[in-house]
């Protein structure tokens, strides 16, 4: 009797540690739950020792869904990182369907939905295999992984054929953010190589194992050694860092005011802006006064004033007639930015009272204040009475509000004519070309698409007294990769947050980043290293257990199924005396016998 009972705690013992692995069936009923619908016990099956962790049609299932995470996960990125163009997307929507609505922001939360339904679908999946089980997507998240999949290929093809300079801002993200998305990317690797390895060291085949490993393996050191060929401005040696950029109001400061008015020039001056941008057309009667689009429906009331001309060029509009429109209600209807909620009570007056400003107007803010100025100068179409004097309508009002060499002018028409007239005025080119030819055209200043942003070519821009600006930059991030890139101004629709910046954002030395690279990589590699060390040694010591079960296929315990594996269990036992003293045949030792409770 002490011999049995020795063998019956001995085997209590086994039991406890083959169950070691699955102590956690409630986490596992979740898991299967939430990803299969598979609440209940029966309906799951653990993936045994070799075999595959899902059938074929769930195998597809579940490479479909690591497609749709990055894709999904490349449009998210590529549409965050597009905030900075948010108001023109919009506009231009405005444009095509005549009515305003935010989709910029209706995209991105649709986008960020999508993402984290796939990316929690895929943690799930992770997770269940980890835990050995086999894989069973229920068909609602299939449906739902199909949804995604075309919501972000058909966003992707849209907005790169309308708006393929976008593509552009997300290689120069990238800059900035490329040594921490690196470190993202080893991160996800080291989380990955629990269910890698439990599945190496149970498949039996040597072929799916090399191919498995190999994957795995080529695909870290690919990360390991991304940071060779990765490049930023904003990783700097200490002290190489230019002064900020010199901030020039877009429009004024269109967050805080209607854009292209008098209070949205002022609210730009008292936010810190070094110098102010507009865009100028020559009225019907031979008024320059400001407004960006050709017709007035954007940013006036003209259907309610004028509703049969709606669409007419803003220049077929004599100086009276302009004076007869609202320029203020559309911004705190609209709210373009969403920011009309963060003005006070006397700035939501002040913006709704706003008329269209002369060009004379708005230089006399500027000179009063002592500012910069930038401005387009658009052509009045033909018929116009004034189509082929306008740029000398436009000089004699700059030369009469404004010291000249405070203008930077932008129009290209009759470039050397207007240097001969008013050589003060600062000429200011908005192509890139040859040092020799900008020499020639008198150009002492660039303004550039911020797409085309080079450290290399601004330097060298500077080395010959030629300044850069950029337009338009309104986001913190791509102000920091612009001033650390060396650019001398940019055009911006936030100078109230830009000014506040006081050093770029992401702003690091080599040795910082060194350390942060080398650091990640080794702390991966010792905890992969330490992941596959603990499952060798997890499956060699189950594997042995399960060997030495087949010596007591005959003892005195029973077997039964769980929902996970074959466990040798002996939970209770209880000996039956009446059994105790039953005559025995000669071929049938004297044993007890084992009931479960």
């Amino acid at each position: 009797m002490p011999v049995t009972r020795l063998k019956l705690g001995k085997l209590k013992v086994v039991r406890r540690q083959l169950l070691q692995r699955y102590e956690h069936q409630p986490f596992v009923s979740c898991l299967a739950g939430l990803y299969g619908c598979q609440w209940r016990r029966y309906q799951r099956a653990r993936a045994q020792p070799g075999e595959c962790c899902c059938s074929k049609v769930e195998c597809v299932s579940f490479g479909l869904l690591i497609l749709t995470f990055f894709l999904s996960f490349l449009f998210l990125y590529f549409w965050s990182e597009a905030q900075n163009d948010y108001n023109d997307f919009d506009w231009f929507n405005f444009g095509t369907l005549g009515f305003w609505f935010p989709w910029s922001l209706v995209l991105l939360v649709v986008a960020a939905a999508l993402f984290t339904y796939i990316a929690l679908l895929l943690v799930l999946a992770v997770c269940l295999l980890s835990e050995g089980q086999r894989l069973y997507l229920h068909w609602s998240h299939k449906s739902g992984i199909v949804v995604t999949l075309v919501f972000s290929i058909t966003a992707t093809a849209i907005l790169s054929d309308l708006w393929s300079k976008e593509w552009k801002t997300l290689l120069l993200s990238l800059q900035v953010t490329a040594p921490f998305l690196h470190v993202a990317a080893v991160l996800l690797m080291a989380i990955l190589s629990w269910p890698i390895a439990l599945h190496f060291f149970r498949m039996n085949k040597k072929v799916r194992q090399v191919a498995v490993l190999g994957l795995y393996l080529s695909i870290l050191f690919s990360l390991y050694l991304v940071p060779l060929g990765m490049y930023s401005p904003c990783i700097k040696e200490a002290g190489t860092l230019g002064p900020a950029p010199a901030l020039i109001g877009h429009r004024g400061a269109p967050m805080l005011a209607p854009e292209n008015t008098v209070m949205s020039f002022k609210k730009a001056v008292d936010a810190g802006g070094e110098g102010l941008e507009t865009d100028v057309t020559i009225s019907y009667d031979g008024v320059p006064f400001l407004m960006h689009d050709s017709t007035l429906r954007r940013t006036t009331n003209v259907a309610e004033v004028f509703p049969n001309r709606t669409h007419h060029d803003a220049s077929m509009f004599t100086w009276a007639e302009l004076q007869q429109l609202n320029a203020g209600n559309w911004f705190l209807s609209r709210d373009p930015f969403g920011s009309v909620s963060s003005l006070s009570e006397a700035d939501r007056l002040h913006a709704q009272n706003q008329s269209v400003p002369s060009l004379a107007q708005f230089l006399e803010v500027a000179s009063h204040s002592g500012k910069l100025v930038l401005f387009d100068l658009r052509r009045p179409p033909y018929g116009h009475p004034y189509s082929q004097v306008y740029i000398n309508l436009t000089l004699q009002v700059v030369q009469a509000v404004i010291n000249s060499s405070q203008v930077l002018w932008l129009p290209p028409e009759d470039r050397q004519l207007v240097q001969t007239m008013d050589p003060e005025l600062q000429q200011t080119s908005g192509q890139m070309a040859s040092i020799q030819e900008l020499a020639d055209g008198h150009i002492t200043r660039l303004n550039l698409h911020y797409s085309t942003m080079s450290e290399q070519q601004i330097s060298k821009y500077r080395s010959e007294n030629i300044s850069t600006n950029l337009y338009v930059i309104s986001q913190p991030w791509l102000y920091s990769l612009a001033w650390c890139a060396g650019a001398q101004s940019v055009t911006t629709n936030s100078v109230h947050i830009l000014s506040s910046l006081g050093k770029p954002l992401f702003l690091m030395t080599p040795e910082e980043y060194n350390l942060m690279w080398l650091l990640t990589d080794a702390v991966s590699a010792f905890l992969i290293t330490a992941v596959f060390i603990f499952h060798w040694w997890r499956e060699r010591g189950l594997t042995f257990w399960s060997s030495s079960r087949q010596n007591h296929e005959n003892g005195p315990y029973s077997k039964f199924r769980t929902e996970l594996s074959d466990v040798w269990s002996i939970s209770s036992v209880n000996v039956r005396p009446d059994l105790r003293s039953a005559p025995s045949s000669p071929s049938t030792p004297h044993l007890p016998t084992i009931t479960e409770e």
